[in-house]
């Protein structure tokens, strides 16, 4: 079950030393710390993170399966990376993935889930006139983790979770615009007012708005 905790680091000490580490890698390649082409070697990693040799490699496994890495049978573990195609396509498959986790979610919403989303967009009003641009951004991607966890369907929270993830840590050096606390507080009360009012459509057409701005922003 979620919790407030993201408004603090504790939300860090729930995920297993195995996700973390997995976590760890992603960002490194995602960052560029991790060059396109670079080996990882096993047991470095196994000596950084404190494993043993089999749970370095199911991370690597996963890493593979999710394209950042590639297993060359015989030779070891090869960065992939991650491209600006591949980021504007990601950008691309949430615009066409919230929406309808959105109306899920405003269709399927338990009584603790929504007071979940109340509190967390009545901290989002708060921190927005603090221009606390670290606080916000926790704070909007818990508000959109609460409504991931509440569209009640695994592969759809997985899915968006994972392109959150890519999008934050392969645009680190983004410009936001001087509007863009006060911008993105009406595109998420857009999104909030349909789970308040119970309409699915409404919350369905504020998120496509909020996601294909998301996208433009980048640009």
């Amino acid at each position: 079950m979620l919790s407030l905790d993201f408004l603090n680091n504790e939300y860090e000490d729930t995920k297993s030393p195995s996700k973390k580490a997995e976590e760890y890698i992603a960002i490194d390649i995602l960052t560029g710390n991790l060059r396109p082409g670079q080996r990882i070697v096993e047991q470095d990693l196994c000596e950084k993170f404190s494993m043993s040799r089999t749970p370095v490699r199911e991370i690597l496994s996963r890493l593979a399966a999710g394209g950042l890495i590639e297993l060359v049978p015989n030779r070891g573990a090869f960065v992939v990376g991650i491209t600006e195609r591949d980021v504007d396509d990601i950008f691309y498959m949430k615009t066409l993935l919230y929406p309808q986790c959105v109306k899920w979610a405003i269709e399927r919403i338990t009584e603790e889930e929504y007071s979940m989303l109340e509190e967390t967009f009545s901290f989002m009003e708060f921190y927005t006139a603090t221009e606390d641009m670290e606080k916000m951004q926790k704070i909007n991607r818990g508000f959109e983790a609460i409504i991931y966890n509440a569209c009640h369907n695994a592969e759809m929270e997985a899915a968006l979770l994972k392109y959150d993830f890519i999008i934050r840590y392969a645009n680190l050096d983004i410009k936001y615009p001087l509007n863009y606390l006060p911008t993105v507080l009406e595109e998420h009360r857009a999104i909030f007012d349909a789970f308040r009012a119970r309409k699915p459509e409404q919350g369905a057409e504020a998120a496509q708005i909020h996601a294909f701005r998301s996208m433009m922003r980048r640009k």
